[in-house]
């Protein structure tokens, strides 16, 4: 049943339509009145207000999410680039590090330190990962990363020759550091990769400016062997 759209306060309803925006984007006020129980006219209102102040955008439909239909498409909306209002963490602490640390080192010394960064994760979630099943242990990384505040989900793609998922990833709280050090996603996909057993396909990055970072993961080759993950 709809609640009054009167039921919440304005901020805390926004901030839980931004919140699913950046985890399902792109996500239209149809979805969004069917998931958090309000009128299709009072979530309207909300985005409006939410793109007027540039916290969201239109979504202008890529490559990666598929053909569109007949008729017009209803609109759909992504987090504007950077404007999460998520938690971003340590941004100017960490870019410094980086920077003098390839003042030193080099490109080779950033790619070593992304590499130790990441191989923790892997230590770290390597044990959660339990399931049986090739989407079961994809949707358990995808809970680790949402618990790491990445707002990750699985989202299946039809029409391909090899079964596949994609992991979306709406938010990213290292975007403004990997935007000048994509080796930290080159990291992460590795590590995602070890994690499931079977060679990841990195579409898009939130650092490289897209709405969320896509990564395909083809099912039916994940590969048995985990050693080293758990």
């Amino acid at each position: 049943m709809n609640m009054p759209d009167g039921a919440l306060s304005d901020e805390p309803t926004r901030r839980r339509i931004l919140e699913l925006i950046t985890a399902e984007g792109p996500v239209t006020a149809a979805t969004l009145a069917q998931t958090l129980g309000l009128t299709a006219a009072g979530v309207r209102r909300h985005l409006g207000h939410l793109e007027e102040s540039g916290a969201i955008i239109v979504h202008r439909p890529g490559s990666h999410k598929g053909a569109t239909g007949r008729g017009r498409p209803a609109r759909a909306f992504v987090v504007a680039p950077g404007r999460s209002g998520l938690p971003t963490n340590y941004r100017d602490l960490a870019l410094n590090v980086l920077r003098h640390l390839q003042v030193d080192g080099g490109k080779s010394a950033v790619r070593r330190f992304a590499a130790a960064q990441y191989e923790d994760v892997v230590q770290r979630v390597g044990p959660t990962l339990t399931a049986s099943d090739q989407v079961g242990r994809a949707q358990q990384l995808a809970d680790a990363l949402t618990a790491d505040g990445f707002a990750a989900t699985l989202r299946p793609v039809t029409a391909t020759m090899v079964p596949i998922t994609q992991l979306c990833q709406g938010h990213c709280p290292v975007r403004h550091v990997a935007a000048e050090f994509p080796e930290l996603c080159e990291a992460e996909a590795n590590a995602f990769s070890r994690l499931l057993g079977t060679h990841v396909q990195r579409l898009a990055t939130i650092a490289g400016g897209a709405h969320a970072c896509v990564t395909n993961i083809p099912l039916s080759l994940v590969s048995t062997n985990l050693e080293g993950t758990r």
